[in-house]
């Protein structure tokens, strides 16, 4: 694969484009009341929610059947806020592993105090699960089925010391 040179000052010029094009102004109201729900695949049911409850201690609210696919399971946890994470399993179907692609799920950002993400840093470390640190407040790890999750220890709307919302 060759790497194309990038022009950060062509970039940076393009952000800015961006910024005075789309965010002139006073930013409306948002038609939407939020996110309900992102969905993720899980190869194994009981292990999913042994780690997103039990090490990242995200409760486990419902499990359902999939109504589009017969002897899946649906099965949600709560991640504050009146936001869910989602899972499907799909038995009977070789889904293959976790494949992180262009155009598909890089990571998902889950809000957290600094004092959770302290705790649950060592209760990673207990399981044994290995992850990278980043700017002293993401934490990002790989779930059982290896979709990226980060935790971040910056208020929702803040990013790092800036406001994005």
């Amino acid at each position: 694969m060759t790497e194309t040179p990038i022009d950060l000052a062509a970039l940076e010029a393009e952000r800015a484009r961006l910024r005075d094009t789309y965010q002139a102004g006073k930013r409306p109201v948002s038609s939407a009341r939020g996110i309900h729900h992102t969905a993720l695949i899980s190869s194994d049911v009981e292990r999913t929610i042994r780690f997103y409850q039990g090490v990242l201690e995200f409760p486990l609210t419902e499990i359902i059947e999939n109504r589009d696919y017969k002897g899946s399971t649906h099965f949600f946890f709560d991640v504050g806020n009146g936001n869910l994470l989602a899972f499907f399993d799909f038995p009977g179907l070789d889904v293959g592993p976790y494949a992180e692609v262009l155009g598909g799920l890089h990571h998902l950002a889950i809000s957290v105090t600094k004092e959770s993400w302290d705790h649950l840093r060592s209760k990673l470390d207990a399981a044994g699960v290995p992850y990278q640190v980043e700017s002293g407040a993401s934490i990002y790890l790989r779930d059982p089925d290896g979709a990226r999750i980060e935790l971040l220890a910056d208020p929702l709307g803040e990013m790092y010391g800036s406001t994005v919302l």
